[in-house]
């Protein structure tokens, strides 16, 4: 009997998310010098770390002997203070996707449905279809959320909507009154999970605890991998109401979060500065970034986010060219766009190099 036959059908079905390679393993397949490689394929902070991060994260490392705080108490009461909620509507993650797993393990079972964007971030549809529910998927418009198109998406085995501002990977965000007025017309059976990994990022991001002191059924994601920039830490966060954030919490595996992530977090909240400069600079990449694609005639959708959507017509192979001339972007043909490829805004060097080799092998 192969050991296949003993595992759940939908495991056997289940596609694998694939992340962007890692700089070491680009260098080695391709023998490149790994110093020479810059990697724009995974929208990370090209900042590094908040400094303060890194020295409370130090810290904590001399305490390894010692389980961390299996509650994240000292982070859950520090996010309390800086959103106005209490601690009790926090959950923490290991990374924000452990909470999309969490939402799963809570809501999700054969002849569930789940309502997403299309495109949106592939781990949505990945969860939905581990714990058996069905994944409805709702073509974008003009890149963005079509949040009335979810709305008529929804039946009465919707359990989950996902909506994420900004989107990825097409960096578009939906306006903020529309995102409040679809959330307050959601059904009493929907749990809305609204994604704002990206939110640090916008200037005039949605403040959507208004929806939960209503009572609404919404879940905010965040995370300390992007404006942050403690990725490799994997630390994230929910809030909602004490309920829902009871909900996941009941299903959280003990220790979830490692001492040196929670240190981390609590280090890169201190750091406003850092965060502020991290966004501003940001700002200047995308700006630089679009005009280096009009100087080359490319199509580009405007993001607010901190990668950019660019169309080269052959993604796969714009994407193979690019990597072996020591530039790693995302190709996004997984997502239904072959023609286009993500870039991660980088350094204003960075991403003076990427402009100057797409133009190379274009």
């Amino acid at each position: 009997m192969k050991v296949e036959s003993l595992a759940r059908p939908a495991v056997l079905t289940q596609p694998t998310y694939e992340p962007g390679k890692p700089i070491e393993d680009v260098a080695r397949e391709l023998g490149l010098d790994p110093a020479k490689i810059i990697k724009l394929a995974s929208n990370e902070n090209p900042n590094g770390p908040s400094p303060r991060a890194v020295h409370a994260a130090e810290r904590a490392l001399e305490q390894g002997q010692l389980y961390p705080d299996g509650g994240c108490y000292a982070l859950r009461q520090r996010l309390a203070t800086e959103y106005g909620l209490g601690a009790d509507q926090f959950v923490i993650g290991n990374g924000s996707n452990e909470i999309l797993e969490l939402l799963g393990h809570v809501f999700l079972g054969p002849g569930d449905e789940a309502v997403m964007g299309d495109p949106a971030f592939v781990v949505y549809k990945l969860v939905t279809l581990l714990f058996g529910a069905r994944a409805v998927e709702v073509p974008l418009v003009n890149f963005t959320h079509d949040l009335p198109a979810m709305a008529r998406a929804i039946t009465p085995r919707t359990k989950l909507v996902f909506v994420a501002t900004p989107n990825n990977p097409t960096g578009t965000a939906n306006d903020p009154a529309e995102l409040l007025a679809f959330v307050r017309g959601l059904p009493e059976h929907v749990v809305c999970v609204v994604d704002e990994a990206y939110a640090e990022y916008v200037a005039q991001a949605p403040d959507l605890r208004p929806l939960i002191a209503e009572g609404r059924k919404v879940i905010c994601l965040r995370t300390f991998s992007k404006i942050h920039g403690l990725a490799s830490f994997r630390v994230g966060y929910g809030y909602a109401s004490p309920a829902l954030a009871g909900l996941l919490n009941r299903v959280r595996q003990p220790f979830n979060v490692n001492a040196i992530g929670q240190a981390a977090a609590l280090g890169a909240l201190a750091d406003r500065d850092f965060a502020r400069q991290c966004a501003q600079d940001n700002r200047a990449g995308l700006a630089q970034l679009e005009a280096g694609f009009r100087a080359l005639g490319l199509e580009y959708v405007p993001s607010v986010a901190n990668f950019i959507l660019v169309k080269v017509g052959d993604g796969l192979k714009v994407f193979d060219a690019l990597q072996r001339r020591g530039v790693i972007v995302r190709p996004v043909k997984s997502y239904g766009l072959p023609d286009w490829v993500r870039i991660t805004v980088g350094t204003q060097a960075q991403n003076v190099r990427v402009l100057a080799e797409l133009k190379h092998v274009l």
